[in-house]
């Protein structure tokens, strides 16, 4: 059993940070936490800067990042976008898709992230004939992940329908496996293993028919595994459940037994205080994505209502506008002092436990996230002397991280106690830029 010991220049443990920290390191896991250690000890590895808990993307669409740019032209709404995210679902195949997703996890890898919750719906061949292995796609995230370095969540996902009551539309047939009933034969052939959790996703109410929710809901509830679920992104959605259903779609979820502490809604965008109040009092998870519900002019959602009556918040960088979770915790609360006109809805703390610790329970990691002794070996450090982050005394490091740091000053990453970026280079993939690049190149029609 070898030990690596980490000696932490500034260390955030949870409520402050403190100097001089030596984390000892065994099989992938903390075993001791020593602090006051002023000089570095014989061997140790020196991380200086700030060292926080690895970060938890808890929602991924990884071939979004395709789009990066490209959807910054002209106008539209989210349903123009959707449009343009289609063209690009229907050119990927397991290999470009194993390539495009090792780069962009290699990315998330460069910006602290240590662990993924990939919302995987492109399942089968364009028009929807299964692959041999009818997880093919499903596997090659997986294999990506492990390339980069990163834990992945796959959050295997249901979609069945294009709208309520409506078969799905030719671009969405690769998306589908025509019932509840058929998704779950097929997931069940996943296993989680080393550094992979397997989990459900229902993609939203008007994918899924009211009368298959509880399948999907049933299969994750059994294997104790993560159920997400995009909830009220749209008001459209809610026009469309209400006319339905005569129920709002988190109204719809509670009724068939969806919501609950292992479930985590994606976005709550647009709720009523009935629906606050549902997603709280079962401690239904809230993941915000703020930098993609601005980018799609979604809205702000009511974040700090969810927190207050008992859903636990995560980020999500989601559809990769930016990948950088600092700026989806400054974004949470600058949201909401835009919405009224107010500060301080979070301390810096409080947005570092929703992008570290909050983020990998609802991934199915609850044992990431803390640097204490018998957590996993996964953390990242923030330098403390770039042009965005020198000045501040190190007391306020985690001020500092939060409010003024991006993904471009971190410098390490470590993962089960293994470093995967240091001095701001990948181990696996030396030009993450270039594996972008041409990924993405070879999508091009």
């Amino acid at each position: 059993m070898s030990l690596t010991t980490y000696w932490l220049e500034h260390a955030w443990l949870d409520t402050n940070v403190e100097p001089g920290v030596a984390l000892e390191v065994s099989d992938g896991r903390i075993t001791a936490v020593r602090t006051g250690v002023d000089t570095p000890p014989p061997g140790a590895v020196v991380l200086r800067g700030l060292t926080i808990p690895g970060l938890s993307n808890a929602h991924s669409h990884a071939f979004h990042r395709a789009l990066r740019g490209t959807v910054q032209v002209g106008s539209g709404t989210f349903w123009t976008w959707r449009e343009v995210m289609y063209t690009v679902a229907q050119r990927l195949t397991p290999d470009s898709y194993f390539a495009l997703a090792r780069a962009v996890y290699a990315e998330m890898a460069l910006a602290g992230i240590t662990s993924v919750g990939e919302f995987h719906y492109l399942h089968h061949a364009p028009g929807g004939t299964p692959y041999a292995d009818p997880n093919a796609m499903g596997e090659a995230l997986i294999a990506a992940a492990a390339e980069a370095g990163i834990r992945i969540t796959l959050l295997d996902t249901a979609y069945l329908s294009s709208g309520f009551g409506a078969a799905p539309e030719q671009h969405q047939l690769r998306f589908t496996d025509g019932t509840a009933d058929a998704w779950a034969q097929r997931v069940s052939a996943l296993k989680d293993r080393d550094g992979v959790r397997i989990g459900a996703a229902i993609h939203s109410v008007r994918a899924v028919p009211a009368d298959q929710l509880a399948t999907v809901a049933r299969w994750a509830q059994d294997r104790e595994a993560p159920l997400h679920v995009h909830l009220s992104e749209q008001t459209a959605e809610n026009d469309a459940c209400l006319a339905a259903h005569g129920l709002t779609p988190t109204q719809l979820l509670a009724e068939h037994g969806v919501l609950g502490p292992r479930t985590t809604g994606v976005h709550n965008t647009h709720l009523s205080d009935g629906d606050i109040s549902l997603l709280g009092s079962s401690t239904t998870g809230t993941c915000m994505c703020p930098t993609t519900e601005r980018d799609l002019a979604d809205g702000i959602g009511p974040a700090v209502a969810l927190q207050r009556a008992g859903s636990p918040l995560s980020l999500g960088s989601d559809s990769h506008a930016v990948i950088d979770l600092l700026e989806e915790a400054r974004a949470m609360e600058l949201n909401e002092r835009l919405r009224t006109r107010t500060r301080g809805h979070w301390t810096a703390a409080a947005l570092l436990r929703a992008a570290t610790a909050d983020g990998h329970a609802a991934l199915g990691w609850p044992d990431a996230g803390t640097l204490e002794a018998g957590a996993l070996a996964d953390f990242t450090t923030i330098a403390l002397d770039t042009v965005r982050t020198a000045g501040p005394v190190p007391r306020l490091a985690a001020e500092t991280a939060v409010f003024a740091a991006s993904a471009a000053d971190v410098r390490h990453t470590v993962v089960a106690g293994r470093h995967v970026v240091r001095d701001g280079a990948h181990h696996s993939v030396p030009d993450v830029a270039a594996a972008l690049a041409d990924s993405i190149a070879a999508l091009r029609g």
